[in-house]
């Protein structure tokens, strides 16, 4: 007879608990629907002043949503500056930046996480210590070293220094840590050397780290702006942030266009990464899970 008596109250706690979860679920959302609408505010700005003429761009209070919508902004930017150009460098440099990356950081994690060698652990506490060192702390050695070598105003000047990440490499040893070292032996013995093993065998099995990767690579080169500022003298070598950081203090540039072609061409530099990112979204998300369970 003690058995319903006893379960009452435990009855009444998931009730409760219950209750509470429907009354705390809606908050939550509300609170992070808040929070999103916070961080995309900016950009969301940036989006529709590009397509706004300039009066709604001076209008007070400021419009969000443009009374006209126009591409003029666009147009100007392009009859102003050389898009093309500039867009084609910061292609070329993120590209290779991130192509180089994926080789070398992958090719060290493995090293790093499944060959045993000599100095093992001295190289890999010499990338956790590179970690440590603030980038901009390596702009005029860097500087000094590409001039010394002529890659000034290259193409080369501007990928060799970011070809390889210590964050890259310590990424990718975690994960190759995951990898079973039975597969590993298994292939050994069936003859299989390192190099068919790193990239038939590890390669294949890390492809949420290299999405991962991918997408840090990318979005730092393509937004990178103090190094291509400091390493290029030419024009024709710039980058598009260069470029349009340029044009912004330029006195001499077109009033008529105004803030809205700086708007314009934000957006043209944002779009780039947003379709980096839709497209390796599923192997990023998966990464990110699994490296937070490391």
């Amino acid at each position: 007879m003690s058995a319903p008596t006893a379960s009452a109250p435990a009855a009444s706690a998931r009730d409760a608990r219950h209750g509470e979860g429907r009354v705390r679920r809606p908050v939550l959302y509300l609170v992070a629907s808040l929070g999103v609408l916070v961080m995309a505010a900016p950009f969301l700005w940036m989006a529709l002043s590009a397509f706004k003429t300039r009066q709604d761009l001076t209008a007070s209070p400021p419009v969000w949503l443009p009374t006209q919508w126009t591409l003029g902004n666009f147009r100007a930017l392009l009859d102003q500056l050389d898009m093309p150009r500039y867009f084609l460098n910061s292609l070329i440099v993120a590209v290779l930046v991130t192509v180089c990356n994926l080789l070398f950081c992958s090719m060290l994690g493995y090293a790093l996480a499944k060959l045993d060698f000599a100095g093992r652990s001295k190289v890999f506490g010499t990338v956790l210590a590179a970690l440590m060192v603030p980038g901009n702390l390596l702009i005029l050695p860097l500087y000094v070293l590409m001039s010394g070598l002529n890659l000034i105003d290259s193409y080369a000047g501007l990928v060799l220094p970011f070809a390889a990440s210590a964050f890259g490499v310590f990424l990718m040893r975690q994960f190759m840590q995951s990898v079973p070292d039975e597969l590993l032996e298994a292939a050994r013995i069936d003859g299989a050397g390192e190099w068919f093993i790193f990239w038939r065998i590890v390669l294949p099995l890390v492809r949420p780290a290299l999405a991962t990767l991918t997408i840090f690579t990318f979005l730092g080169s393509w937004n990178n702006f103090v190094w291509p500022l400091v390493a290029t003298n030419d024009p024709g070598k710039y980058t598009l942030p260069v470029a349009l950081a340029t044009f912004a203090n330029d006195p001499n540039r077109t009033v008529a266009g105004g803030n809205g072609m700086l708007m314009a061409g934000s957006l043209l530099v944002v779009l780039p990464v947003l379709a980096v990112f839709a497209v390796l979204q599923r192997h990023f998300t998966q990464g990110i899970a699994t490296a937070g369970l490391k």
